[in-house]
């Protein structure tokens, strides 16, 4: 029997034709919730902040589409934030008279439930992968999972607190070290979720965890000795719309740099026989590390960008040297230096693995050294 052309070769449907029912459903109901809050609260909106809101249906549809999870994450905060708001009831003492909110739904409760199920969840992937039992890598990764819903949920219950302090006051929460080492630890721990799926192993959670707890134990410290889970006015410096696309790009690429460099670790550790038979290959591990680097450059390169011209708008100019600012065109020019090693010098192996586990020390410095030991422009960021 002689086969047809279209026998031989059918090309696969288009993207949109893949698309479920539920898919659908999905980023439909995204598109009805972007624009209710554009009716109920368009009013206390400026037209950057309307575009952004408008903007961010598609974006969390297509992660929705391409990454399933996202879709019942994203459902679940609205749940679980909307409960939130419901309970404040427009009062802010609600949050120390109503037992959901004191010890689970408000902000402070939320983040610190976040933090330990984060502590839990590196115990579990640690405990799987040195008894090589399936079981803990499972209950590490779940828990791991309900640690980002926590801390989502407090992220959305700090804004929304922000604005029963005062309307001059209610701002996104990712305007000081506080709220920031929460962003911090909740963007590594998706994009690793996502790496974990995507090559379909645990066995870099507990390396990707490590620094998560790492970050949260500072965060901890950081809460109690400088009462930082208060909720501040922003600094004039601050109060700008750029603020909302600047800062997440930023995290993104500290967040998947950190998480390459402990892929690193692991690289290194397999290279010498250490866990040899308990990691994934070494192909494996190069191949998140370099993915996960491309995706920071490619973030912090935004981020940067837009750091200047939100300089130009704010002080006058569009860079000035500032120690923030210089030691972030270092990291720049660190992962630039790497990823050009790479693509053009097929940089592999144990030498490119030290060069992103020394880059974290670079980039740690650049994210929280610089506030310690340096002033400038950005001293608003000060420990």
């Amino acid at each position: 029997m002689e086969l047809t052309q279209s026998q031989i070769y059918s090309p696969p449907p288009g993207f949109f034709r893949r698309l479920s029912v539920l898919d659908w459903v999905y980023g439909a109901a995204l598109a009805a919730g972007a624009l209710f809050a554009l009716s109920r609260f368009g009013a206390y909106m400026d037209y950057y902040e309307k575009a952004i809101l408008v903007l961010s249906a598609p974006t969390f549809a297509w992660l929705g589409w391409h990454w399933k999870p996202v879709r019942w994450l994203i459902a679940l905060l609205a749940i679980l934030a909307l409960s939130s708001i419901s309970l404040y009831g427009g009062v802010l003492d609600a949050a120390n008279q109503k037992f959901l909110l004191k010890y689970g739904l408000s902000s402070q409760s939320a983040v610190l439930w976040m933090s330990t199920l984060f502590f839990l969840s590196t115990l579990f992937y640690w405990g799987g992968l040195l008894t090589r039992s399936g079981f803990g890598g499972a209950v590490g990764s779940k828990l791991c999972w309900a640690a980002v819903v926590m801390g989502f949920t407090g992220m959305l219950a700090r804004w929304y607190e922000s604005y029963l302090i005062g309307t001059d006051v209610g701002h996104i929460p990712i305007s000081n070290l506080y709220e920031v080492f929460v962003l911090f630890s909740l963007i590594t721990a998706l994009f690793y979720l996502y790496y974990e799926q995507h090559y379909a192993t645990r066995q870099l959670g507990p390396f990707v965890l490590l620094v998560i707890s790492a970050a949260v134990g500072f965060l901890l410290w950081y809460t109690v000795n400088r009462e930082a889970s208060q909720i501040q006015p922003l600094v004039p410096a601050l109060q700008s719309w750029w603020m909302k696309i600047h800062v997440p790009a930023n995290f993104i690429g500290y967040g998947t740099f950190s998480l390459a460099a402990m892929v690193s670790a692991a690289y290194l550790l397999k290279s010498k026989g250490v866990f040899a038979d308990r990691l994934p290959t070494l192909e494996v591990l190069d191949d998140v590390m370099y993915k996960a680097i491309a995706v920071g450059f490619a973030f912090f390169t935004i981020a940067t960008i837009l750091g200047a011209l939100w300089a130009a708008e704010a002080w006058g100019g569009y860079w000035s040297w500032d120690p923030k600012e210089t030691w972030a065109l270092i990291v720049w020019l660190n992962y630039a230096a790497w990823l050009h090693m790479r693509l053009m010098k097929g940089l592999r192996g144990q030498v490119a693995a030290w060069w992103a586990l020394i880059g974290l020390l670079v980039t740690t410095f650049a994210f929280l050294g610089v506030n310690m030991f340096l002033s400038g422009l950005h001293s608003y960021g000060q420990l």
